[in-house]
Parts: C-alpha cells; sequence; structure tokens
C-alpha cells in the first residue's frame, strides 16, 4: 500500500529525500534530518521517491535497497540517469550481513556516492548525508 509523500521543512539546509518502505525507519530518518538542518521529503518506494524528487528539486536521496515495488538499486539506477546532480546515499540491512554487503558495494558500483549498513549511529547518517550536501553559498 502506497502511501503519499511527507515533506518535513526547514528552510536552513538542502532538501534530502528520504525514501524506505518502512514507515518507521523512513520517519525517523526524516527528523533525525530535520533537526540536523534539512529540509526532509520523503517516499515509500522507488518509484513515489523519483516523483518526490521531481517535484521538491532535493539534492541528496537517501534510499533503502531492499523494498517492495522499485527496489532501491533500479531506483538508483533511474537516479544517476534521469538526476544526474542528485547525491545518492544507499543504505541497506536486508538479509544477512553477507548479502546486505553485496547489495552496498553493488548500489555503489552503480552509482550511489556513498553506502551505509543498517543498523547504523544518528552520527554516522549525518556525517554522510553532511559530505554529500552541496556547499553553502558565502553570505556578505
Amino acid at each position: 500500500m502506497a502511501t503519499s509523500p511527507t515533506v518535513v521543512a526547514n528552510a536552513s539546509g538542502p532538501t534530502v529525500c528520504v525514501i524506505d518502505d518502512d514507515e518507521q525507519v523512513r520517519t525517523t530518518l526524516a527528523e533525525i534530518l530535520r533537526r540536523s538542518g534539512y529540509t526532509v521529503v520523503s517516499a515509500c518506494d522507488g518509484d513515489m521517491g523519483l516523483e518526490v524528487v521531481e517535484q521538491s528539486g532535493a539534492a541528496i536521496v537517501v534510499t533503502d535497497i531492499v523494498m517492495p515495488n522499485r527496489e532501491g538499486i533500479e531506483t538508483i539506477r533511474e537516479f544517476v540517469r534521469g538526476f544526474p546532480a542528485v547525491r545518492i546515499l544507499a543504505i541497506c540491512g536486508g538479509g544477512s550481513k553477507s548479502s546486505s554487503t553485496d547489495f552496498l558495494e553493488l548500489a555503489y558500483a552503480l552509482g550511489a556516492d556513498d553506502v551505509l549498513a543498517k543498523p547504523f549511529r544518528m552520527a554516522e547518517l549525518l556525517h554522510k548525508v553532511g559530505k554529500l550536501a552541496p556547499p553553502r553559498a558565502a553570505v556578505g
């Protein structure tokens, strides 16, 4: 069952799109990023994620890999092809440790800018997203 995209606004930082089929994970990641100064939009699968990024102009995508409908690997391919300026952080915790590692390696090979294995700490997520964020314009 698809849910509508969620926007958690905070105008001080770049827009991040969180794509994860697990509503609790998606909501938690969005809140962590919002509290750290990012504007956050979210989607429950890759199809919705592509629409949300097109509508929002998100600069960064944090996408799970193991999802129903359009899974993360195909979603990454579509972002690389259709939105080459968007920076991608692939996250995965599906299956065994070895399958998670394999998925993350494949995501990186297909164009993800960085990867992160679940479970991870908030600081790890923020560090990786921060590295992907576009530089802020100088004031003055």
